[in-house]
């Protein structure tokens, strides 16, 4: 995987006065550098008269090591697009799906590096994309969160449909209750015994023995794929796979959102960032490498086999090509238990959002650099609104895929390319042009061209 380690030269610390004392404060006596090698001069007033000691507070509460981050990380990438991505292959070929799998995750981990970068910039240990928007275009603070709070939504409800959809599937295999296979209840049991209290956490670093256990069911999905391709069974090699190196049709414009998607996890690089206990950018690019070079590895497995499986006809949902067996079943339950441990990696940055969103409607706290931490209360409401929302919506909707579409192509481009992209250019935009420079803003242009494309294709599909 490509390097991220380059580091502009740190700001010289400059003196600063303070009120009614003789002494000379610096920079780098209140703040290290760090900590916060592109901290202004601006930023540290700001530190100073509003949390003067975020900083240590946080240092002490920040407890994440880079595995533990990247467990983190690796958990939100891998969700449904590990089931979309023979499919999506398949709509470009096999060699271009290769290609289109590495720059997806080579383009990915560029966004959350100059997001890493970004945070370097805020208060303490207080980064979002709220406050990188205070530090570049205030105004438009709130859409930004509101976006990021609508696509990680949108996933949790998707999760919630998946739990409905499979395990009726599994319990099929074992006994025909109607009150197993019914996916209500399911979604129901699920959402009361293991994602609510999960959700309610409050640091992403607390989850991750849950966030291993969920990448265990990963590799159960990579045996399943792997197995039935070195041996196939009759049931689904009727007839040989058709397969294709490189092909091209206006379907690639629909399956290329599950290329971005799959490596979308940006919305939670800010509380990766802020609970590492050294979160140095020699860290955070090994939390960055670690998690997008898994993922790749595992996208590149299960989009190839899966392909070469199956074929160009191979459905959007990989698992459900399989006949029913022990074996699959216990996949599809291995891909319940995945979905469970990433919902609350959803709810968490969706709540993050929600509640910048709600500081920025109050008149005490809108401008705030960074609104004070919700109290228990408060908390409590828009974790609890985020539940039964999802919930409502995921046992009356059963097909979210055009509503998914749009999400993929509008609100995992804004977050993986085009926020990261125009904050690092805002940040430095006084700065000479460089390289990292010169690459930020091409991300963002990737990125805005890939909205328009492909959201345009599927609302032309909307009317086929």
């Amino acid at each position: 995987m490509a390097r991220y380690d380059r580091i502009n030269t740190p700001i010289e610390p400059r003196s600063l006065s303070a009120a009614g004392a003789n002494a000379e404060i610096t920079i780098d006596d209140r703040l290290s550098t760090d900590e916060h090698p592109l901290l202004d001069p601006a930023s540290a007033s700001v530190i100073f008269q509003h949390t003067p000691d975020s900083t240590l507070e946080g240092n002490e509460n920040a407890t994440g090591t880079p595995f533990s981050s990247s467990i983190n990380l690796l958990n939100t990438i891998l969700g449904t697009g590990l089931l979309a991505m023979p499919a999506a292959v398949a709509s470009v070929g096999l060699l271009t799906g290769i290609v289109v799998i590495l720059l997806s995750a080579l383009a990915s981990g560029l966004g959350l590096y100059f997001l890493s970068r970004c945070a370097a910039r805020t208060e303490g240990r207080s980064a979002s994309f709220f406050a990188i928007s205070k530090l570049t275009w205030p105004s438009l603070a709130v859409f930004f969160d509101l976006a990021i709070a609508i696509k990680c939504f949108g996933v949790a409800v998707s999760y919630l449909i998946i739990i409905g959809d499979l395990m009726p599937h599994v319990c099929a295999y074992i006994t025909h209750d109607p009150i197993l296979l019914d996916r209500r209840f399911w979604i129901t049991v699920l959402m009361a015994s293991a994602i609510l209290p999960l959700s309610f956490l409050r640091k992403l670093d607390s989850l991750k023995y849950t966030s291993i256990v969920a990448l265990v069911a990963v590799v159960y999905l990579c045996a399943i794929i792997v197995y039935h391709f070195f041996v196939p069974e009759d049931a689904i090699n009727a007839t040989p796979p058709q397969v294709e190196l490189v092909t091209f049709s206006s379907v690639f414009f629909r399956r290329l959102p599950v290329f971005i998607f799959a490596f979308t996890c940006h919305q939670n690089m800010f509380s990766v960032y802020n609970e590492l206990k050294d979160n140095s950018q020699s860290q955070v690019n090994q939390v960055i490498q670690i998690s997008i070079g898994s993922a790749w590895a595992a996208y590149e497995a299960i989009g190839i086999l899966g392909y070469l499986t199956f074929g160009k006809n191979v459905l959007s949902n990989i698992i459900t090509e399989y006949p029913q067996s022990g074996f699959v079943a216990g996949g599809r339950l291995a891909i319940v238990i995945l979905v469970v441990f990433s919902y609350p990696l959803q709810a968490h940055p969706c709540r993050a959002s929600l509640d910048k969103i709600l500081a920025w409607s109050s008149p005490e706290t809108r401008n705030r650099k960074v609104p004070p931490p919700p109290s228990a209360f408060k908390y409590f409401i828009v974790t609890t609104c985020i539940l039964v929302a999802s919930y409502l919506i995921a046992i009356t909707v059963t097909e979210l895929d055009v509503v998914l579409a749009f999400v993929g192509s509008t609100g995992s481009t804004t977050i993986s390319f085009i926020l990261p992209g125009i904050f690092y250019y805002k940040l430095h935009q006084d700065d000479p042009w460089d390289r990292q420079k010169i690459t930020a803003v091409c991300l963002a242009t990737y990125g805005l061209m890939v909205m328009c494309i492909c959201l345009t294709f599927n609302i032309v599909g909307l009317f086929r």
